[in-house]
Formats: C-alpha cells, structure tokens, sequence
C-alpha cells in the first residue's frame, strides 16, 4: 500500500503532507467544451438567453468554484489562489463552446484539480443558464492542457494549443 500517496500504512485514506515541500510558482489550465446546439448557439451569441448574461455567470461560478475546491475534493489542499481566469470561445460550426481555465498559486502543492473544477463549473452554469431553451446540451472534453511548478515538473498536453482542441469535439 505505501506506493499510493494518498493510502497510509494501514490501507486508510489520507490528506498527503506536504509542510516539507518547497513553495514554488504553480500554474495549471484545464479545458472542456458544452456542445449547445443550433437552437441554443445564436440565442447564447446574441445575449438572449430568458436567464441572463450566461458569460458573466459561468465566469464567476468557475472563479469561485476553483477558490472552493478543497471543499469539493475530498483530499485536495486548501491554496491561496493568485489567479484565476476563464475564457471562453464559440465554435459556431459545432454550437459549441469551449471553456479554458487557468489557475495560478505559490504554493506547496499544484493546481490541476482547481483548473480543472473551475472548468467542469463553468460548463455546468452555461448547461444551467441554457436548459430553459434546451435540456440536450452535452459536456465534454474536460481534460488537463499544461501544468507547471514543483518536483514532478512541467507537463503540457501535447495537443493543448487552441487550434489542436478541435479535434476533441
């Protein structure tokens, strides 16, 4: 058992230590796609969805959601977050729209699981904004792009760049 880092010499869930680690600079982007189809894409461009302003929402709600992550993640840290970004882009040939997040820290520990949360929350406030219209939107793709900082080192997906993503739709 002890070559899982979250087992104990027992078998039993644990929170790894990581008071020795060294603080360094964290990075970490994560992405995925809600496929919104054509009756939901023109009213999501034109701004007429009947619950508002879907892009401000589904930012907040991805901010907050990677600020909360540890309350989400059974054995994730608390970190103090330096920034937290969501971009979206609309791929009318899909109705589709992709979601990208990007989380930084200096911390002892890495951010994917809060890029990754902030994604996931931000498509599931676009689904929640949109349902009124139509209930067959579809997520997908959540997936790690790059992460950067600490001793397993760099890591970058190699078909992050925005134009490769498409063929994850």
């Amino acid at each position: 058992m002890s070559n899982f880092t979250h087992l104990d010499e027992t078998g039993q869930l644990r929170m790894v230590e990581v008071g020795d680690k060294a603080e360094t600079r964290r990075y970490a982007s994560a992405a995925c796609r809600v496929l919104v189809g054509p009756k939901v894409f023109p009213l999501l461009m034109a701004g007429r969805l009947p619950k508002g302003d879907v892009w401000a929402a589904a930012r907040l709600a991805g901010i907050m959601a990677a600020k909360n992550t540890a309350q989400l993640i059974p054995l994730c840290h608390t970190l103090p977050l330096s920034g937290v970004e969501i971009d979206f882009t609309p791929e009318p040939e899909q109705c589709a729209v992709l979601i990208q997040a990007r989380v930084r820290t200096y911390a002892r520990t890495g951010v994917e699981m809060e890029a990754l949360t902030a994604a996931a929350v931000a498509a599931l406030t676009i689904y929640d904004m949109c349902k009124a219209v139509d209930r067959g939107l579809v997520i997908k793709d959540l997936l790690l792009l790059e992460k950067s900082g600490g001793a397993s080192g760099d890591y970058c997906r190699p078909e992050a760049s925005r134009e490769t993503l498409n063929q994850f739709g």
